[in-house]
């Protein structure tokens, strides 16, 4: 079972920056890429950030661009998420997805966290 949780979210005002982990464990051999989505109440949930396992591919939505940036430090198993310039447009449930390899590299694996609260304060 790989297990995903994500952090700290909280209450920010608008023009502020948070940053949100997600930490990734389980018996895995290798996460390749890794999302933030995030869901508005009465919204579709919508892709936010993502990269892949070297780092070197990023994605962002357009609404994002040039305030949030996604990273992932491997040897831990963590991604992050710095939001800068928050908007109250932001705020959302953010939701961590891992997909890789398990351990024994037979098959894949698809995990999401249960979310952590964004709230941007006019």
């Amino acid at each position: 079972q790989v297990q995903v949780v994500e952090s700290g979210g909280g209450l920010v005002q608008a023009g502020g920056s948070l940053r949100l982990s997600c930490a990734v464990s389980g018996f895995i051999y290798s996460i390749n890429v890794m999302v933030w989505y995030r869901q508005a109440p009465g919204k579709q949930r919508e892709s936010v950030a993502v990269i892949t396992s070297s780092g070197g591919t990023t994605n962002y939505t357009d609404s994002v661009k040039g305030r949030f940036t996604i990273s992932r430090d491997n040897a831990k198993n963590t991604m992050y998420l710095q939001m800068s310039s928050l908007k109250p447009e932001d705020t959302a449930v953010y939701y961590c997805n891992a997909r890789g390899s398990y351990y024994n590299r037979r098959s894949q694996y698809d995990a999401w966290g249960r979310g952590t609260q964004v709230t941007v304060s006019s």
